[in-house]
């Protein structure tokens, strides 16, 4: 590729793996590609915008969340460490470093801020940070060098967050079932009714319920869909039915997913989906959804059988991606600019991510905000090549993506997991 220059074996290794295991589950299968300009500049395309570097130095990070501006929290991934960075400044010691398995998707997977307004130093009523992890059953991280790494499952806890310490450590979720080294989701976020959504794997298959559409596979086991509980650790929302197997359910029927996000306008869910080996999606996530997994990827066909789904009871619905990209990208993070700082023209659209290529696509939303403004060859809502998907990159070179957020300043930061860096796109 252009510009591509080797930035150490030990980093380019990790983050082709990385990005196969992203792209094609069990990280095994025969992909040839390598991730665009790892050592490149990361650019964009609008040249009224900027693109300046934060912080460097971040060891595989997989998710950020802002305490404040110029206060970022990211965890990294193999380490299972939360670093803060202060005004582009890695703190010297981490908030909170556990034991992690990290083989594949394993690994510190997710975090979120709650009371974003709260002082940070409130011992009385403490601000709450959410990390979502894969246990190790040792007394070490793994860093994915042991091939026949044990894992106790993934977790959610709860911590209070008082003077740059993480402490009264709180278990909201037990998901000892997802065992799979792949799949295990984990990039959660808090929704505007104030719950955590999770959007978990189907743990590469080693779960075959009826979240995975399997009509006769039994009951769901917490994978294969977006999972909703409040900040308790409750579950709420009774969706798909009142069982305990199905009453955490928010949506179902979902391979894989690195990113949510809410329409700042309608309060829509929204999310992006991997493919095995094609359909990578972005979908519009109602309460109930089915995506279609395993039964369809991407776009269903126009004679597909829709009885092979599970709908359990009429409360699941399936509806087809308003995208999808037939060579695959690895989408991640999707990101609503609910900001004017880039210009008008981009305030409320949606941002996408991806790990293969390190780009950013931009997309807008129809006056109903229920579907993306597509023409032309994308008018079919599928791009069925890299070259019809080029004239969605808003930006590029970033080295394989794992996260972006709008910051309390309007920008968008963007977190690249290969580049072990923080970015910010803003205004000229």
């Amino acid at each position: 590729m252009n510009g591509l220059f080797v930035i150490g074996l030990s980093l380019l290794i990790t983050l082709i793996a990385y990005t196969m295991t992203l792209n094609n589950g069990a990280g095994t299968d025969d992909v040839q590609f390598q991730p665009e300009r790892i050592d490149g500049i990361p650019t964009v395309n609008d040249t009224d915008l900027k693109v300046e570097t934060v912080v460097e130095g971040l060891s595989f990070p997989s998710n950020m969340a802002f305490l404040g501006q110029d206060d970022i929290l990211a965890i990294e991934k193999k380490n299972g460490t939360i670093q803060r960075i202060i005004n582009g400044t890695i703190q010297y010691d981490p908030l909170l470093d556990v034991n992690v398995a990290t083989r594949g998707e394993r690994g510190m997977l997710g975090i979120a801020v709650s009371d974003k307004n709260k002082a940070i130093s409130n011992t009385d009523n403490p601000r709450n940070v959410y990390v979502f992890f894969t246990k190790s059953t040792k007394n070490i991280d793994t860093n994915g060098t042991d091939t026949d790494e044990k894992t106790a499952g993934n977790y959610l806890f709860k911590y209070d967050l008082v003077d740059s310490k993480l402490t009264n450590a709180v278990q909201l979720l037990n998901l000892s079932n997802n065992k799979g080294f792949n799949h295990n989701g984990g990039a959660l976020i808090i929704g505007p009714d104030n719950n955590l959504y999770v959007p978990i794997g189907d743990a590469a298959g080693y779960s075959n319920t009826e979240a995975q559409n399997a009509i006769h596979g039994g009951p769901p086991d917490d994978t294969g869909g977006i999972l909703t509980i409040t900040t308790n650790g409750v579950p709420y929302a009774n969706i798909l039915g009142t069982p305990e197997h199905v009453n955490k359910y928010y949506a179902y029927g979902i391979r894989n997913s690195f990113g949510l996000d809410f329409d700042p306008l309608t309060g829509n869910l929204w999310d992006t989906e991997n493919g095995f080996d094609y359909g990578d999606e972005i979908n519009l996530v109602r309460p109930g959804f089915n995506s279609g997994w395993n039964k369809i990827q991407g776009k269903a066909p126009d004679d597909f059988d829709y009885s092979q789904l599970v709908n359990f009871d009429g409360k699941g619905k399936y509806s087809n991606p308003e995208f999808s990209w037939m060579e695959t990208v690895g989408p991640t993070k999707i990101k609503f600019l609910n900001s004017d700082k880039l210009g008008d023209k981009y305030k409320n659209d949606i941002f996408v991510s991806d790990i293969r290529y390190g780009r950013i696509y931009h997309f807008e939303l129809n006056d109903k905000r229920d579907s993306l403004v597509l023409s032309g060859k994308l008018a079919d809502k599928v791009a069925n090549s890299d070259k019809e998907a080029g004239k969605l990159i808003f930006g590029s070179g970033f080295g394989g993506i794992s996260d972006m957020d709008v910051g309390p300043d309007g920008n968008l930061y963007v977190l690249s997991f290969g580049k072990g860096a923080i970015y910010k796109i803003s205004h000229r």
